[in-house]
């Protein structure tokens, strides 16, 4: 069996799709499609059920999909051992904006300096969707800003706590009051990221018996705009409203948040994780303690 072929059968079957799989691989999607045959009829078995417009995985593919993750991985493994220098390769990252662009920063400038030969494909995907892509081995890693913090299928690492930071402008009338309860949040107008990210999803939740409605925004940049128009309240995480809260845009409302997130680090369960990739993970790890 060529490498070649079952990294194509790989990716199809992590995808599910002959047509997104050529375009994240850079073939035709005729090239993807005689591949996928070719392989079949080397091994003298249908991989995928084509139902119209859908595939699925075979009993047959089923089984042959953890030895074709395998023999990548040795690939990966051997091609390290004879090229032993220069950390390269590509690390596709689930992220989310809040991450992307106020926690991770250092890590990336880090990475881009000292490591010219690692190429990062940052992915926005939230929750459920960002799970599930790296069971499926979509991504290599994912940051994950969640309460819990074990996953079926997944190896975690906590990185540290997120705190949260409810605001508002600072004439909004709840600014000036202390000791804020979730009830005198009801009747408040709230400025809501998409659904999906955590901090929204939790939030909501604590106020379901007001049975409130959000401003939705979408960004993290645009819910800040809106709330510093005076259009609501929105829960943030402290490092996304840093710069505000110093310069006066925006003001803390004293309410503290009865749940915690944590973010953290996840990859597929089993996964060996390449030299690249294991470089990666351990300058978040510092970066994290700094």
């Amino acid at each position: 069996m060529e490498l070649r072929l079952l990294a194509t059968f790989e990716k199809v079957a992590e995808v599910l799709s002959f047509t997104r799989a050529a375009a994240e691989l850079g073939y035709a999607q005729s090239s993807v499609t005689a591949q996928v045959r070719a392989l079949e009829t080397s091994l003298g078995a249908e991989l995928f059920d084509r139902l119209g417009g859908h595939i699925r995985l075979t009993p047959a593919g089923e089984r042959l999909l953890p030895y074709a993750r395998r023999m990548a991985e040795l690939a990966g493994e051997a091609r390290e051992a004879v090229t032993a220098g220069e950390a390269a390769g590509t690390i596709s990252v689930a992220t989310m904006e809040s991450l992307s662009t106020y926690r991770l920063p250092p890590l990336l400038e880090y990475v881009h300096h000292r490591h010219p030969g690692i190429r990062l494909s940052l992915r926005p995907t939230l929750g459920d969707a960002a799970r599930e892509a790296l069971r499926r081995g979509t991504y290599d890693l994912g940051f994950l800003m969640e309460a819990e913090t074990s996953y079926e299928g997944l190896e975690t690492e906590v990185l540290g706590p997120e705190p949260l930071v409810l605001v508002a402008a600072p004439g909004h009338p709840l600014a000036a009051r202390t000791a804020l309860t979730t009830a005198d949040l009801a009747g408040t107008a709230l400025v809501g990221t998409e659904p999906g990210c955590a901090y929204r999803d939790l939030f909501e939740a604590e106020l379901a018996p007001w049975r409130p409605g959000f401003l939705e925004f979408g960004t993290v940049e645009a819910s800040k705009r809106a709330v510093a128009s005076g259009l609501g309240i929105v829960l943030l995480p402290r490092v996304a409203v840093r710069e505000e809260l110093a310069a006066g845009t925006l003001a803390a409302l004293d309410w503290e948040p009865p749940f915690t997130l944590f973010t953290q680090l996840a990859w597929r369960r089993g996964k060996r994780l390449p030299a690249h990739v294991r470089l990666f993970v351990e300058q978040a790890r510092r970066l994290a303690r700094e």
